[in-house]
C-alpha cells in the first residue's frame, strides 16, 4: 500500500505546481499578486515580479517532470527542495511581512496563515514521500485504480481544503447553500437570531469581552431555554471562542453572560456572569 502512495506523490505534487505556475506565468492578475506578496519586502519592489515569474517558470517545469514518465529519484529531490523553500518563504511572510498576500494558487489577496503553512508542510511530506516510490504513478494507478483514485482524491481535497485563496471556488458556496436550508436568520424556537444579537450587543458581558472579538457571529445553537452565539475571540495572544448565553424567554441585556474558551485546550479562559447569576447551564462549552 505505501508503494502505490508513494507512486502517486508525483503526480499530485505536478498537478499542485502546474496549478500554481499558471498564477504566476498566465494570470492577467499576475503583476498585482508579485506586488503583495512578501517578495517585496525580501527582494524589493523592482524584482518581486521577475521573481514570481520565475518561480512560477521553475513549478511548471518541475511539475511537468513529475507528471511525465519515467519517474526518476532527481524529481523527488528537487520538489524536495522546491517544497520546503515554500515553507521556509511562507514561514517568513506570516512574521516578516503579515499583511503580504501568499500569490501562491490564486491571485486572490490572500493572507499566509496557519492553513497556508499546513499545505507548505504536506506538499512537503508527499515530496518525501515521493523518494519511497519503485514505479511512475501510471502503473500504480492502473494497477490499484479504486485505492489509487481515493489516495488521489484525499489528497487533493485536503491541498484544496488548506487553501485560503480559494475558498471562495468551494466553501463560500457551501456556506450560501446551508443558509438557504437553514435559514439562520431564525432559530429553532422563532426568535430571530438578529433579536439575540441585539439583546446581547446591549449587554454589559458584551462590552467587558468586545475588544476580544475578532468576528461577528460565527455559530449559534439552541439548548433549552438559550441561546449560545459563538465570536471569533483573541485572549492574550492565544485564538479563542466567545460563547454568549442568551434566555429565549428574558429579553433583558443584564441576563446575558459569556465565556471565553481557549480553542487549543477547550479550558474557559474568561467568564463574565449576569448580576444577578439567571438560572442555566453553565458555560463549560468546547469551542465551536
Amino acid at each position: 500500500m505505501i508503494d502505490m502512495i508513494a507512486a502517486l506523490q508525483p503526480l499530485v505534487l505536478g498537478a499542485v505546481l502546474i496549478w500554481s505556475a499558471r498564477v504566476k506565468l498566465f494570470s492577467r492578475h499576475a503583476a498585482a499578486a508579485a506586488g503583495r506578496s512578501a517578495l517585496v519586502r525580501l527582494l524589493g519592489q523592482h524584482r518581486a515580479l521577475p521573481a514570481y515569474r520565475l518561480l512560477g517558470g521553475v513549478e511548471l517545469a518541475l511539475g511537468a517532470l513529475l507528471v511525465l514518465p519515467p519517474a526518476l529519484p532527481l524529481e523527488a529531490v528537487a520538489a524536495t527542495v522546491l517544497t520546503a523553500g515554500f515553507l521556509a518563504y511562507l514561514t517568513y511572510a506570516r512574521h516578516a511581512a503579515p499583511a503580504s498576500s501568499c500569490g501562491c494558487l490564486s491571485a486572490r489577496p490572500t493572507p499566509v496563515s496557519g492553513r497556508s503553512l499546513a499545505r507548505a508542510g504536506l506538499l512537503l511530506a508527499a515530496a518525501g514521500l515521493a523518494w519511497l516510490a519503485g514505479g511512475g504513478w501510471a502503473g500504480a494507478l492502473a494497477g490499484r485504480p479504486v485505492a489509487g483514485g481515493a489516495v488521489l482524491v484525499a489528497e487533493l481535497a485536503a491541498v484544496v481544503a488548506l487553501s485560503p485563496e480559494l475558498d471562495a471556488a468551494w466553501l463560500l458556496p457551501l456556506r450560501r447553500l446551508r443558509a438557504r436550508l437553514t435559514h439562520p436568520l431564525r432559530g429553532g424556537t422563532g426568535v430571530p437570531l438578529l433579536a439575540t444579537v441585539q439583546q446581547l450587543q446591549l449587554s454589559d458581558a458584551y462590552r467587558r469581552v468586545a475588544p476580544l472579538l475578532r468576528s461577528d457571529v460565527r455559530e449559534h445553537w439552541d439548548d433549552g431555554d438559550w441561546r449560545f452565539v459563538g465570536h471569533a475571540a483573541r485572549y492574550q495572544g492565544r485564538p479563542a471562542t466567545a460563547v454568549f448565553a442568551v434566555p429565549l424567554a428574558d429579553g433583558e441585556p443584564d441576563a446575558v453572560r459569556v465565556a471565553v474558551v481557549d480553542d487549543a485546550t477547550g479550558h474557559t479562559l474568561l467568564s463574565v456572569a449576569a448580576a444577578p447569576p439567571p438560572a442555566g447551564p453553565r458555560l463549560s462549552v468546547a469551542p465551536v
